[in-house]
Order: structure tokens, then sequence, then C-alpha cells
């Protein structure tokens, strides 16, 4: 029986993707030839992870990995992004992707999974320095386009202390599996469930990451009060957490969605300067409107006049070309 190989679109890794298609039925090539662990070991184990926890998420056919390739479960082309782009009421579609999310968060993460190796895949917490990691993207990427090198590493001193001292106020401990990149196109309609891909950079965490990612999604604009809205159900939804105060768990939100936002310029700038991917700078003026609505809280005051003091109103708004 012969089978047609088509390229399909890639995302910002560096990953490629074909659909390897029959009469019968079609799978996904994946072909990693930088990164091997994340995008092949790690991606496939949390696959496996998922699955046996009954979460939709692809299943492996084959793998080889000397020579980066995994074939796996293809789930189409329906994003949840393209099916928001075509509803008025965004919130019945919005309730769904929450459901997932708490039944993802009910699972009992684990720190060591079976893997395509003869060692497990370690699954790894989150921690201040991984905070900071992510966010000196924004510094260390998006800053420079801008700013001169002796300003910039001036900035970056004193946004860091700022930003040290809002990471020490998260309050919720490092308790469940954490996606890192929840949104709605990672999101897959299959028939009347729902998949999830692009799964392996995920580590334990806090649970208002997954729901930062999914509410303060970049790629999708929404407005204030859907925002609200979504935060609300998850919230009501969410026995464990409402044990605890509200407001400590929306105070842990916007913590995270500041720190999202800068990681993501960071990442899209890196994106447009090494890698020479033009298409998602058009999302940083977005991603700075999502940082400047989060920072608006009383408690980000410091890094809301730094940010005043640096960077203008005109830079925040350009398209990098």
């Amino acid at each position: 029986m012969k089978s047609k190989i088509i390229p399909i679109a890639g995302d910002a890794s560096f990953r490629k993707f074909y659909r390897l298609k029959s009469k019968k039925n079609s799978k996904i090539i994946i072909c990693a030839f930088k990164i091997k662990y994340t995008n092949l070991v790690a991606y496939s184990a949390i696959n496996n992870f998922l699955i046996n926890n009954q979460i939709l998420a692809p299943k492996l056919y084959e793998h080889n990995l000397s020579k980066g390739v995994l074939i796996v479960e293809d789930f189409g082309d329906t994003t949840f992004n393209k099916i928001l782009a075509k509803k008025n009421n965004k919130l019945p579609v919005y309730k769904k992707l929450v459901d997932l999310l708490i039944k993802i968060q009910k699972i009992k993460p684990k720190s060591k999974l079976a893997s395509i190796i003869n060692k497990p895949h370690v699954v790894k917490s989150y921690s201040k320095r991984a905070l900071h990691k992510e966010s000196d993207l924004f510094f260390d990427w998006y800053l420079p386009l801008f700013l001169s090198k002796e300003k910039n590493k001036e900035f970056k001193k004193k946004a860091k202390k700022i930003l040290s001292k809002l990471y020490n106020r998260l309050n919720f401990s490092n308790s469940c599996f954490v996606h890192r990149d929840f949104h709605v196109q990672n999101l897959m309609k299959i028939k009347k469930k729902i998949g999830v891909i692009d799964s392996q950079d995920a580590l334990i965490g806090n649970p208002a990451y997954d729901l930062v990612s999914l509410v303060d999604d970049v790629r999708i604009k929404t407005s204030s009060k859907l925002k609200s809205e979504i935060c609300k159900y998850y919230l009501k939804k969410t026995k464990k957490i409402t044990k605890i105060k509200r407001e400590k768990f929306l105070e842990d939100f916007d913590i995270l969605s500041v720190q999202r936002s800068l990681k993501i310029i960071g990442i899209f700038s890196r994106l447009f300067k090494r890698d020479k991917k033009k298409k998602y700078v058009k999302f940083i003026p977005y991603a700075w409107q999502l940082l400047e609505k989060r920072m608006s809280a009383k408690i980000f005051f410091e890094l809301r006049k730094i940010f005043k003091n640096n960077i203008s109103k005109k830079v925040r708004n350009k398209i990098i070309n």
C-alpha cells in the first residue's frame, strides 16, 4: 500500500513535521535534529504519562532516536484556536478547556517517567531559578533591540531584584503537573474529545501557571470580561484551590502572567533575531498589553515604575522588523 509524506506547518521549535498518509490511516512524523532529548525522549514520555491517566495525547508508534525521528498519532488540524476564532460566545468553549485542565491537575504528578531510552525521564519542579531563567529571555533578547548594552545591564539588575521579590510572594507550592504551553494552539478537537500536544516541556509546578497560559494567550485576543469569567469558572470548579483564599490564587496568577509575558516577548525576539523566524513578532505588542494589564495591581508598583522610566509606549507598540 502506497503512502504519501506531506510536509505540514511547524511551530516555534527546531522540529519538522510530516503527515504520513495512506488509504487506511494517517500518522505524524516528527523530526528533531537538535535538542533531541526534549523533543523526542521527554515528548514521548510525557505523552505516555498523560495517556496512562486518561488524557488524550498522541500515541507513539515508532521511534529512531539516532536518526531523530518519532512516528505518532495524527490528531488532525483542528486546533481550538480555529474553533474559537469562529465563535462569538467563547466562554462555553473555554469552560470545556478548563475542565480538561482541572482533570490534568488532579493527576498525581510523578518525578520519574518511563521513556524510550534505558533510563527514566525526570520531570523537574519549577523553582525560582527556573522562573528567572525564563524571564531573563526578555532582558537578553528583546531589550538589546532597543536599549544600549550599558543601559540594559543596569535595567536588568534592578528589574531582577524586583522580580525576585515578586517570585518570593508565590503562595502555592509545586503541587501539580504543569504543561507549560497550555494554550489553544496546543489543544486539538478530535471528534467530541480534546487532545493535548506539545507537552515536552512539562514540569511539576504552580496550579496557576497553565491557567495563565490559557487565559493570557498572546495568540488570541480576548476581553477582560471573558478572562475574568474563565478564572471565576476555574476557581468555582476547583475545590482544592477555593479552600485557600481566592485572592492568594489570583495574586499568583498575576505574578506568573507577568513572568510568562516577559518570557514570551523574549522567546519571540530570539526567534526573530537568532532563528530568522519573523512570524511571531506580530504578537509582541499584544504581549505588552497583557503585561501592562497584570502589572496594574498594587504589588507591581516598583516593576511598573521601572518599566515606565525605561521603555516607552512607542517601543512597546512597535512591531520588530
